[in-house]
């Protein structure tokens, strides 16, 4: 099985808006399936990631990292992020593609099987995550690889077990940025066809974090949910970070001396 690089014209047919410097493509909720769709089917390489707040943050302290969301298809997570698309480009994204949703979705609505193969998080969440993702949407055969806790003598295992395998879909669960920054340095072609950044997806689907009654989902403040959870864990990230994230749209949008 060959798989191609993703091509410069295959990433530039996205819309896409500037978020902090960071191209973020703006998809409908179908368009984005249809896309990874294509992706899987063309056998065409391509990272994704997501946009939230506070990865935007984390792209204005860490160039690298900002540099290489560049070459990911990066879809908008989160009320931060429409909040700053109305700022800068007058109306919010057409859809919240947060992966927590959007990612269990897409494998349910997807047109072929497929093999998705799940590296990162605790092994107990993985392989949780695994049965959830198996009930949710059997047509898929489902691959745990490792947890997100490993060496370099393991990770030259892992990286043998993915070229062996090549799984049309490998979720990977590191947090940010690690995630992006191991999918960038370590897989090509060679180990799989899409590569995508979960951040906590295992976690919250194997009910290790709680996610929010699906009333506060709905009004869209689950993060105030995940804050009250865990305070001191993301006290930085909502407290500090929110305010921090709207400044720096503001410095974008007005711009008061560039990005800081």
């Amino acid at each position: 099985m060959t798989i191609l690089p993703s091509s410069p014209a295959f990433l530039a047919t996205l819309p896409t808006r500037d978020i902090l410097g960071t191209p973020v493509a703006a998809l409908g909720w179908q368009e984005a399936i249809d896309l990874l769709d294509r992706a899987v089917s063309e056998k065409r390489f391509t990272r994704v990631g997501f946009m939230n707040a506070h990865n935007a943050n984390l792209t204005a302290g860490n160039t690298r990292y900002a540099a290489i969301l560049r070459d990911f298809v990066v879809l908008p997570d989160g009320i931060g992020v429409d909040i700053a698309s109305s700022v800068l480009h007058g109306s919010a994204f057409p859809a919240n593609l947060n992966g927590t949703d959007f990612v269990p979705d897409w494998l349910v609505k997807a047109k072929t099987p497929m093999t998705v193969a799940l590296l990162g998080a605790s092994r107990k969440s993985a392989e949780s995550a695994v049965v959830y993702f198996t009930k949710l949407a059997p047509q898929h055969r489902y691959v745990f690889i490792h947890d997100g806790f490993f060496d370099k003598k393991q990770e030259q295992t892992i990286l043998a077990d993915l070229a062996a395998l090549k799984p049309d879909v490998l979720f990977v669960a590191m947090g940010v940025p690690r995630q992006e920054l191991w999918i960038a340095d370590h897989l090509t072609a060679d180990h799989c066809t899409l590569p995508i950044a979960v951040g906590a997806l295992f976690d919250l689907v194997s009910g290790a974090v709680p996610r929010a009654p699906v009333m506060v989902r709905n009004m869209r403040m689950e993060w105030v949910y995940r804050l009250a959870v865990e305070p001191r864990r993301l006290f930085r990230r909502y407290v500090l970070g929110v305010p921090a994230f709207l400044w720096r749209v503001m410095r974008q949008r007005l711009p008061l001396g560039g990005r800081s």
